[in-house]
């Protein structure tokens, strides 16, 4: 392959979840749901016997935890007072943002992010991603290149990741996958 160049695996998914963001003021201080749309895409630097990653599994790890984390669920900052509200039924799917130390299993992978915003549910993405790539077969350099998320069919953003300049698994991405 030519310099710089690389292979990009891409996996799309959604999930039907709610939000709200009290803190920026306007329209969505309102809980109010989405129909997000994820794309991961992990970068190849080069390929080892024919493949870059065992996809199955990546694909089914990352949908598996989508459906059980988010989807039909609500994502929530955990200074926001509906926690409290809707966390009390026990029927209520509720992901906390920015739980810091209180965080509870799976919401560790967003323990530093204050809210639910479209930026930080990217960066979710990004490390649920890293999470599942890790426990794959892949080929050596492997890693998370890009996530675009879109909140509806016209808004979204997209979070691009230079390639890791040390191997991937990282000492925070172990604590991730320990999670």
């Amino acid at each position: 392959m030519s310099p710089g160049s690389f292979f990009e695996d891409v996996l799309d998914h959604n999930a039907e979840t709610s939000h709200r963001l009290p803190q920026l003021g306007g329209k969505c201080v309102s809980l109010h749901g989405h129909s997000w749309r994820f794309q991961v895409s992990i970068g190849i630097p080069e390929l080892e016997n024919g493949i870059g990653v065992e996809f199955g599994l990546f694909k089914t790890g990352f949908r598996k935890w989508v459906d059980a984390y988010l989807d039909h669920g609500t994502m929530l900052g955990a200074a926001d007072n509906l926690v409290g509200l809707l966390g009390q039924d026990l029927q209520n799917k509720v992901f906390r943002f920015g739980a810091g130390i209180h965080a509870v299993g799976e919401e560790s992978l967003a323990a530093d992010l204050d809210w639910p915003t479209v930026e930080n549910v990217a960066t979710l993405i990004e490390r649920v991603a890293t999470k599942v790539l890790i426990t794959c077969d892949r080929a050596p350099g492997t890693w998370i290149y890009q996530v675009k998320v879109k909140e509806t069919a016209v808004n979204g953003v997209v979070k691009t990741i230079p390639a890791p300049q040390t191997p991937m698994i990282t000492a925070l991405q172990r604590e991730w996958a320990s999670a």
